[in-house]
């Protein structure tokens, strides 16, 4: 209960520096994803039950593999943005290099995956291992309906899609 606690107070506090000031545009992506973190590890910590010696193993090794996953993405997006000019604009010679790397990305990821699964399972019992993927799922799903919700409250009207947890409402990794 203290963990939640402190995890609340965290993202509380992130919420209010955030309100206190007047940021520009990236400012204010760069607090939106600090929060977005703080409720993540509160909602993880929760889900998963994790004791003070299971988190001080378990958030290290987490937080590397985030890292690193999240560098592969940069990456990625480089080969991303060039598809952004429509796939008519490239060369057959470009297309085909540009799949290949996708290829290599979706091959980096799992070796990723593979790897801190791996690691996971040292540091965590194994259940609990497969509770924190449920928990990421479930996590995603919450903050991809909320997005939704908030988009729905400024739009003032109907929500695009069909609902979160209804058929074909598949979560993009």
């Amino acid at each position: 209960m203290k963990k939640v606690m402190l995890t609340l107070m965290m993202v509380m506090g992130i919420i209010i520096s955030a309100q206190a000031q007047k940021p520009n545009k990236e400012e204010k992506r760069e607090q939106k994803r600090e929060e977005i973190k703080a409720m993540k590890i509160g909602f993880i910590t929760e889900k998963l039950k994790l004791t003070t010696d299971e988190a001080s193993k378990f958030w290290p090794v987490y937080n590397e593999f985030h890292a690193k996953m999240e560098k592969l993405h940069e990456e990625r997006k480089v080969n991303h943005k060039k598809l952004k000019k429509g796939v008519d604009s490239l060369t057959n010679t470009e297309a085909e290099k540009m799949i290949d790397q996708e290829l290599v990305f979706e091959e980096k990821e799992l070796a990723l995956k593979k790897e801190y699964h791996t690691k996971f399972k040292s540091v965590l019992p194994v259940k609990k291992v497969a509770l924190l993927y449920q928990a990421e799922h479930e996590f995603r799903r919450e903050i991809l309906k909320k997005a939704r919700e908030q988009h729905h409250n400024q739009q003032g009207g109907k929500p695009q899609g069909p609902p979160a947890g209804k058929p074909g409402m598949d979560d993009e990794e």
